[in-house]
């Protein structure tokens, strides 16, 4: 007969089996608990810190954006300033070869009236008299000697305070240049990103440098420069004044005033110009960077959405691979690529999502700048139709009133020129 063979080693019962099926489902259940539980924790994480990064960047870009604005305030300022003192030593200048040009001729009149006294010194006998012609030549010599030195005095004091001036612009000079200098760092450092080239690790990054100084400090510095060349103006525009006195008569005082007057009347009129077409050409230019905003931010929303569907394919890739039969369902290059291309792509999406919406305040300040240009450039316009009729106004001080004819269409002159279409749509 046949025997049946019983296959050799160890037995195991029926509850054995099902303790074991259990404790492997039991074991089974409480790591996929620990899974997610890490998982949330590191989603947690992950939200918390990318939300903490992006909030400590967009608060130091603001910062960088206050600081320059701060600075930009400060360059305007000593703009303006350098302008009043290369006004007011110019003025000052003139006035002081002015005062020259008076002392010079004071010495004809001196000459003559030395020569006067010199020749009635020949009287002979009785006619050698201390008479009125006498006195009044002596009293002229004192005069024109009293005029020369009080002129002299107001150039001696001219110069002086052309060298203080000078000195006074070379402070507000430095302290400009090195505004436009921490100007355009702050530019270059508010502008680069993550996608930047020249972004690198340094050395100590955190360390105060050398010749740091405190914010009171640095504005103090400004304050006081600015301060002092205001002071020096003072001062010259008083010495100015107090010259022009002392050369010009009662009957040029109103003369002096009138030219004084029509010379910054004609420097504003040209700087109204100026503006003017600096205004007309910013608009230019602001429409073309409008447009060319526009055209990017189309792009971007392009390159957006090429993106999402390559994130699709590397999703599917690696969903796909997740069904590979047994131990080809290994962890190889192809899967640790693919990972490494979704976290490549999420993050280039957050970048282009970033980078969108600064491109989108970007044009919502363009057409705001675009705004606040043609308000300004219609101011400029209005104040150029005054300013010329103040001096076509003024043309009645050197000629009479009958013959007084205006020279052009003032009117017209600003008026006419033309001025860009706006979309009101978009700047709405």
């Amino acid at each position: 007969m046949a025997t049946l063979s019983v296959k050799p080693g160890q037995r195991f019962t029926v509850p054995d089996w099902h303790n074991n099926s259990h404790l492997i489902s039991a074991d089974a259940e409480r790591q996929r608990s620990a899974s997610h539980q890490v998982r949330q924790e590191a989603q947690a994480l992950r939200n918390e810190t990318n939300n903490q990064t992006k909030w400590d960047e967009h608060d130091n870009c603001t910062r960088l954006a206050e600081r320059i604005s701060s600075v930009n305030r400060w360059k305007e300022t000593l703009d303006k300033c350098l302008a009043d003192i290369d006004a007011e030593i110019d003025a000052l200048a003139k006035v002081k070869e002015a005062a020259e040009r008076a002392l010079q001729a004071k010495n004809l009149p001196l000459d003559v009236s030395i020569e006067c006294l010199t020749l009635r010194e020949s009287r002979r006998a009785i006619d050698v008299v201390r008479d009125p012609v006498e006195e009044e030549l002596h009293k002229e010599v004192k005069v024109i000697d009293k005029a020369k030195r009080e002129l002299q005095q107001r150039v001696n004091k001219a110069f002086e305070q052309l060298c203080l001036l000078e000195e006074a612009r070379q402070q507000l000079s430095c302290d400009h240049q090195r505004k436009v200098e921490a100007l355009e760092i702050d530019r270059v450092c508010l502008s680069l990103n993550v996608n930047s080239p020249n972004i690198s690790f340094k050395v100590n990054p955190t360390r105060l440098p050398d010749g740091s100084t405190a914010l009171d400090e640095w504005e103090q510095n400004s304050q006081c420069n600015k301060e002092h060349a205001e002071a020096e103006m003072k001062a010259s525009t008083e010495l100015r004044e107090a010259t022009v006195l002392a050369i010009a008569q009662t009957n040029n005082e109103l003369e002096a005033q009138r030219v004084a007057t029509e010379f910054a009347l004609r420097k504003r009129i040209r700087d109204l110009e100026r503006a003017y077409d600096e205004l007309k050409w910013q608009e230019q230019n602001t429409l073309e960077e409008i447009a060319e905003m526009e055209e990017e931010i189309r792009r971007l929303e392009e390159d957006l959405r090429r993106k999402t569907q390559d994130v699709k394919v590397a999703h599917t890739r690696l969903e796909t691979r997740a069904y590979r039969p047994n131990m080809e369902l290994c962890r190889d290059q192809v899967q640790y690529g693919l990972t490494d291309e979704v976290h490549q792509l999420e993050g280039t999406i957050r970048a282009l999502h970033q980078k969108l919406a600064e491109a989108r305040d970007a044009l919502d300040a363009l057409y705001r700048q675009l705004h606040r240009i043609r308000t300004d450039t219609g101011h400029k316009a209005n104040s150029l139709v005054l300013d010329n009729k103040c001096m076509d106004s003024r043309r009645k001080l050197m000629v009479p009133a009958e013959k007084f004819v205006p020279e052009v269409n003032t009117l017209n002159r600003t008026a006419n020129r033309t001025l860009s279409p706006l979309r009101n749509g978009q700047l709405e």
